[in-house]
């Protein structure tokens, strides 16, 4: 008989035994070694085969056994086997199996391999050389130790009959590459070697072997530990992560959120963020940290399945001992205290023996730290620009290592840029809450009720770039008409908000003038070129606006506008589609120097006049013309509540219920006054006529059913009429209009010169009038018009019950 060959793939014997101990498999190797056929073995129990003695106990280690056993021949004598035996488990759920391969003995391999030289040339590491039907020629020491296995007994095995993990068939199917295409082939697989206690990061590199005709005759496998690289690596792509993932938003929960999402299971199992309370000390983190410390627990993050801290469970879950929002007192000697005190990191280990001693202030805790199997806590200080913000509470309880000094510099790495990002956002957040308190106390609380329009407003601040400087108002102004304007401060930050105070206190100041809107738009644009030069920059515009200036007439129902660079109203006419107004565009405020143009509509009584700022149809998703394509559509839709409108329009607009600018949004419903209400009478320049007159309004009050205000309405008219006749200039005009509440009287004529109140002297005969006006009226006042000027005064008109 023929000596068997080592490298023969039969020579090697190969048997599967399934989980109850029943022979499944045979092959030739096993006939070869025991002289069975595999129709007389196989359903049989392997224990059969066993003569009850053996060299000692088989090694196991990890799923895999290797011994010297003794096994009977067919023809009744005993054989003394060395056996390597792993398990394997059945993808399907199926039981499982155990493959056991016998290779030849040792003996058999040849002592003088041209390719096992080779190998060993080539390679300076752990090598193993597998020939072109992918059976182990040979094996360096170093692969033997890394293998856990004897290097004689290797020979003629294959990769996936030394372990059935995943790893091992990968490196099967590459090594048919190798053989298949005579290219280089890696595999990298993190696991445990042999006698190791924690997993090493591996690269196998697989090159061919070839002879001397350049024909691939087998693979050569060299293993490298690249573990240091792997972690550095790690550590790198975690810090890059940071920089990415946290600090995505201004808001001090999301970014404390963020950095713990960051670490979990990267670097720890657990991670807490507490952040120093800063309501003592008018929001701002205390300067010096004593004990005990003040933190409120603001994010954590756990390794555990369907646990977070955003769940209504994840605040209780193992091991957190505290629920998010919670303020905890830590004293001194508590691991949270003494980094912020020390401000370092500091690590508590169970191995060291320091847990139960970190821990020992608080019993609850470190209950829970034993019942979760919890043996390393690192407490790292957050700190940012000199200033302490919290701490964040690093815990391993399913990792099996400690934290190491790399885990530490890692940690304070990526604490400290979460830390910067966490004090951006509380800058940004105090920032904001002063702006909006600010904004909100410039702006109007609640909008005036005036004869003209019925109206209803809306702002909602930039839930991003911050607070800017939109606005709106509604101005009554004489003879029953109104003023609206919506503005637009360019900026955000506390600087446009106050920009926006004075802008709009500017306008009100000029609209109580009664300028005309291209008038009060030129006079608004000069004060912003003095803001810009206030500001200390050379170059006109640095502060900019936009404006929108409308004034509606109810007794004329006539709509006067301009607009600086401001996108135009929409109207809705009672029966007819919603319509941008076609008004000139105008530059936008601070440019200066440029004219402005105004317009002027007719309205009739039920329009509803849109007023808005660009952040409501422009965004970075939206073309500006699908914006009013929407807010045309949001406006026509049927409704009466002008308030109802206003909410449709910003959910239509801004579904999200947030935008990326600010958005101020102003609805104005026009009201008519009928002719009825409305008396005008021509004056001749004749003082001798007055008494005539104030026969006439006398009259006129009795069929209004104002005779009450008859004495006060006639002495006034008196008043007025004659300081025109006196010194003003024909045609003169008197003009009464009243509503259910005010009664107005408007003298006008086509003199330029203004009014003035004077005190009269003791022996004066006269300048009483307008001071006696002035005593008798809720507000008197007078405006220029193209023709001259109007003199008028209010009544407050007092209703019956």
């Amino acid at each position: 008989m023929s000596p068997v060959n080592p490298f023969d793939d039969a020579a090697t014997a190969r048997v599967v035994v399934d989980d109850s101990g029943t022979l499944r498999e045979w092959n030739e190797g096993a006939r070869l070694l025991l002289g069975h056929l595999a129709g007389e073995v196989v359903g049989t129990p392997a224990a059969d085969l066993l003569d009850g003695r053996h060299d000692g106990p088989p090694t196991q280690e990890n799923g895999r056994w290797h011994g010297t056993l003794a096994l009977r021949h067919r023809d009744g004598h005993t054989v003394s086997v060395w056996v390597l035996a792993h398990h394997r488990t059945a993808a399907d759920g199926a039981p499982g199996s155990w493959l056991a391969v016998a290779p030849p003995a040792p003996a058999a391999a040849p002592q003088d391999d041209p390719l096992i030289r080779a190998a060993l040339t080539q390679s300076p590491c752990a090598v193993m050389v597998f020939d072109d039907r992918l059976l182990l020629r040979g094996v360096n020491d170093a692969m033997a130790r890394l293998l856990g296995l004897p290097r004689d007994r290797l020979h003629g095995l294959r990769a996936t009959d030394i372990n059935s993990r995943p790893q091992n068939m990968e490196l099967e199917r590459l090594l048919r590459r190798v053989l298949a295409t005579g290219r280089r082939q890696d595999l990298r697989s993190h696991l445990k070697a042999e006698g190791e206690e924690r997993a090493h990061a591996w690269v196998a590199l697989m090159a061919p072997l070839t002879d001397a005709d350049g024909l691939v005759r087998g693979v050569c496998v060299s293993a490298h530990d690249f573990t240091e690289q792997h972690l550095a690596r790690e550590r790198l792509q975690l810090v890059n992560e940071a920089s990415v993932r946290v600090g995505s938003t201004l808001d001090v929960n999301r970014t404390a959120e963020e950095l713990a999402d960051v670490c979990v299971p990267a670097l720890a199992d657990f991670v807490s963020v507490d952040l120093l309370d800063p309501r003592d000390t008018g929001g701002e983190p205390a300067t010096v940290v004593e004990p005990p410390v003040g933190l409120r627990r603001t994010a954590h993050r756990t390794h555990l399945p369907d646990h977070s801290a955003g769940s209504a469970h994840s605040s209780t879950c193992p091991p957190a001992a505290a629920e998010t929002g919670r303020l905890d007192f830590y004293p001194a000697g508590s691991p949270q205290a003494e980094c912020l005190l020390s401000g370092r990191a500091i690590v508590a280990a169970e191995a060291h023996g320091d847990l139960e001693r970190w821990m020992g202030w608080d019993p609850a805790r470190l209950r829970q730290v034993r019942e979760h199997g919890v043996h390393s806590v690192m407490s790292v200080p957050l700190q940012a620009r000199g200033t302490t913000l919290g701490v964040a509470v690093f815990i391993r309880f399913r990792r099996l290592h400690p934290f190491t000094h790399d885990d530490v510099l890692l940690a304070e790495e990526v604490s400290a840029r979460a830390a910067v990002c966490i004090d951006n956002a509380r800058r940004y957040s105090r920032e904001r809450e002063a702006t909006l308190t600010l904004q909100r106390s410039l702006l109007p609380r609640w909008l005036p009720p005036t004869a003209a329009v019925q109206a209803a407003s809306r702002y909602l601040p930039a839930a991003r770039s911050g607070v800017g400087g939109d606005w709106f108002d509604v101005i009554p102004l004489s003879g029953m008409r109104v003023a609206m304007v919506v503005g637009d401060v360019v900026g955000h930050g506390i600087a446009a908000s106050a920009t926006m105070g004075r802008l709009r206190t500017a306008v009100r100041t000029l609209a109580d003038i009664d300028l005309t809107p291209e008038e009060l738009l030129t006079h608004l644009d000069d004060l912003v070129v003095r803001l810009s030069e206030e500001s200390g920059d050379d170059r006109a515009g640095e502060v900019g606006a936009t404006c929108l200036y409308a004034v509606y007439d109810p007794v004329s129902r006539r709509c006067a506008m301009a607009r600086a660079g401001h996108p135009a109203p929409v109207l809705v006419p009672p029966d007819g589609p919603a319509r941008q107004v076609e008004l000139p565009s105008g530059p936008p405020l601070g440019v200066g120097g440029l004219p402005f143009e105004s317009a002027e509509l007719e309205l009739r009584e039920g329009s509803v006049l849109a007023l808005y700022t660009d952040g409501l149809v422009e965004s970075r998703d939206r073309d500006p013309d699908a914006g009013l394509a929407l807010l045309r559509e949001a406006l026509a839709a049927p409704g009466d509540s002008l308030d109802a409108a206003c909410d449709r329009v910003l959910h239509s607009l801004l579904p999200a219920g947030s935008a990326g600018d600010d958005v101020a949004l102003l609805l104005a419903r026009t009201r008519g006054l009928p002719t009825g209400q409305v008396a005008t009478w021509d004056i001749p320049a004749d003082p001798s006529l007055v008494a005539p007159v104030r026969k006439q309004v006398l009259d006129q009050l009795a069929v209004w059913g104002l005779a009450d205000a008859s004495f006060t309405v006639e002495l006034v008219v008196s008043e007025l009429v004659t300081n025109a006749i006196r010194y003003g200039s024909p045609p003169i005009r008197l003009r009464l209009i009243h509503d259910a509440t005010t009664l107005i009287c408007e003298v006008s004529d086509s003199s330029h010169t203004a009014p003035h109140l004077r005190r009269a002297r003791t022996w004066d005969e006269g300048g009483r009038g307008l001071l006696l006006v002035a005593q008798l009226t809720q507000r008197w006042g007078s405006r220029h018009t193209t023709e001259g000027k109007t003199i008028w005064a209010e009544l407050g008109l007092v209703e019956e019950e």
